[in-house]
Formats: C-alpha cells, sequence, structure tokens
C-alpha cells in the first residue's frame, strides 16, 4: 500500500512541508459593533456640540445673515462671495499676521519661562518652591478681565512700569501693544506650563540623572540629552495647548486695546468679533472665525506629526 502525500507536500529532504496560513487571522483585532451601543451617547454630544455647531457656522460664513436688517432672519446661502472679500481683505492679512506674532512670542516666552522656573523649583528648597510655586499658580489662574485690566494698568502712563523704568509718562500700551499683549499672555499662561514640565521632570529616572552626574555630564548637557528626549512628548503637547490657547484669548485682548491702536493688536478672534458685532456682519465675522478653525486643524495635523518624532 503505497504511502499518501500530506496536501502540503513534501520538501527536498523528504520531509513535510509546512504552508502558509492563508486567508484572515483569527487574532486580528477587529471591530466590535456592539460597542457603539456604548459609544453612542458620546456620538451623539459629538454630533450636537461640536460637529453640528462646527458645520453650521462654516455654512454661515457663505450666506448674508446681518446682525440687524432684513437679512437677519430671511438670509441667503450667497456662495463664494464672502470668501473673495476675504481673499481680498488686507486687514484681514495683516490681522493674520499679528496672530502669528502674537501666538508665536507667547508660546517662546511661556515654554522658555515654565521650563526655567521648573527646573529651577525642582532644586529650590520647600519654602521656596510652595511661596514661589503658589504666586505663579496664582498668576495663571487669575481671570482674564483682572489679568488685562492689571496689565492695562502697570502699561499706560504712570502705570508700575513706566515707573519701575523711571518714565512715568511713558504709555508702553500705546507705543508697543503688541509687545505689552503678547508679554500679558506669555505671563498668564507661564504658571499652566510650569505645572506640567514639573509634573513630567518627576517622571524621569533619578538613577539616569545621577549616572550623568557620575560622568561628570554639565547640567545643561543633563537636560538635553538626558531629561528632554524623556519629557519630549509632553513639551509638543504643552506647546500646542498653549498655540490653542492663544489663538482664542479674545477676552485679554480685547479689554486691554480692543485691537487697537489702529488694529496693531487686531488678532483674528478680535477682528471676528468686530466684524460680526461692530459691523453686524455676521455672516463674514463667522466666515474669519472658520479661518481660525481651519489653522487650528492644521495645527492639530503638525502636532500628531511632531508627537512620533523623537529627539
Amino acid at each position: 500500500m503505497s504511502a499518501v502525500t500530506p496536501a502540503f507536500g513534501l520538501d527536498v529532504l523528504g520531509k513535510p512541508r509546512l504552508s502558509v496560513p492563508t486567508g484572515r487571522r483569527k487574532d486580528r483585532a477587529r471591530f466590535q459593533w456592539g460597542s457603539l451601543v456604548l459609544l453612542a451617547p458620546a456620538i451623539v454630544l459629538l454630533l450636537g456640540l461640536f460637529i453640528y455647531p462646527a458645520a453650521y457656522a462654516f455654512y454661515l460664513g457663505f450666506t448674508n445673515l446681518r446682525l440687524i436688517g432684513p437679512t437677519a432672519v430671511h438670509y441667503q446661502f450667497t456662495g463664494t462671495a464672502n470668501l473673495q472679500t476675504l481673499v481680498h481683505d488686507g486687514v484681514l492679512w495683516n490681522s493674520m499676521w499679528i496672530t502669528a506674532v502674537f501666538v508665536g512670542g507667547s508660546v517662546v516666552g511661556a515654554v522658555i519661562l515654565g521650563m526655567v522656573l521648573a527646573l529651577a523649583l525642582r532644586t529650590a528648597t520647600r519654602s521656596v518652591r510652595v511661596v514661589a510655586g503658589g504666586v505663579i499658580v496664582v498668576c495663571w489662574m487669575m481671570p482674564a478681565i483682572s489679568a488685562g485690566l492689571s496689565w492695562y494698568a502697570a502699561s499706560t502712563a504712570g502705570g508700575t512700569l513706566a515707573t519701575i523704568l523711571g518714565t512715568s509718562s511713558s504709555d508702553f500700551l500705546h507705543s508697543a501693544p503688541l509687545v505689552v499683549v503678547t508679554a500679558a499672555n506669555c505671563w498668564s499662561q507661564t504658571g499652566f506650563v510650569m505645572l506640567v514640565f514639573a509634573a513630567a521632570l518627576r517622571n524621569v529616572p533619578g538613577e539616569v540623572l545621577e549616572s550623568a552626574k557620575v560622568e561628570n555630564a554639565s547640567a545643561w548637557q543633563t537636560f538635553r540629552k538626558i531629561s528632554l528626549p524623556i519629557i519630549w512628548p509632553v513639551v509638543v503637547t504643552t506647546v500646542l495647548i498653549v498655540v490653542l490657547l492663544s489663538l482664542g484669548n479674545f477676552a485679554l485682548i480685547y479689554i486691554m486695546t480692543q485691537g487697537g491702536p489702529l488694529n496693531a493688536t487686531n488678532i483674528l478672534p478680535v477682528y471676528s468679533y468686530v466684524q460680526a458685532f461692530s459691523f453686524q456682519d455676521l455672516a463674514y465675522g463667522a466666515l474669519v472665525g472658520n479661518v481660525l478653525v481651519v489653522i487650528s486643524t492644521v495645527l492639530a495635523a503638525i502636532y500628531v506629526k511632531l508627537s512620533r518624532v523623537r529627539i
């Protein structure tokens, strides 16, 4: 009786050759349709509180809706009319440049100051940490109206800054408004950055730092080669949060300057508000707000990309 050859065949030595499995893997991750029942409340909230309002705001940007007048109720879709106005709006492009300077300066200042403070308080005595950390956190938790009024009083003629510099008649809020509002925003965000970085630095293994000290590594080398790579994902996330907070920081600037003087601090949120409620053009104000949404989406995509980069 002849031997039966297995279905998977024999190799050159006459040993059974194992076949490669085909078809779908049994251990492959599969979508559980039953999970939709558990996700339904979150999906409803996401649709109702974010996706629908955002989509409706985008739609309003392409209508003729106004705050008062015949089109305040019976508005119509006007196609790309508002978009053509936006493209040729010189004030808008200047506002985007001012927004970039304001956000960039705020992020650089807040991140650097927050990191320096976190590193300094890490080695400070307990009493210094409690007092200094408490003051910085209070500055961060201060409402925008209080922070704006404080910086307004400090930067105008006869204010704290002018008195300290010995030029009591100097009005820094008029001569350098963008610098002042950027410094105010940086000041209000530094406490948050410091808290996040301080928590991240506590997760750096102590034995790794001790090894660097044994190897005679300087403080900068230890930070650059050890601490920073470990906390890099936290740094990227914090930068994105500060960017988004600064992009939407309408109250601080509106309280201090209302976008002036001569549009010198007219960032996009302020410009959107002015168009919608001062010029009563709700549709164009919504379209300017849509520009902010697009910028935020691009920044979120950049964040996803940078979060995967190791330094």
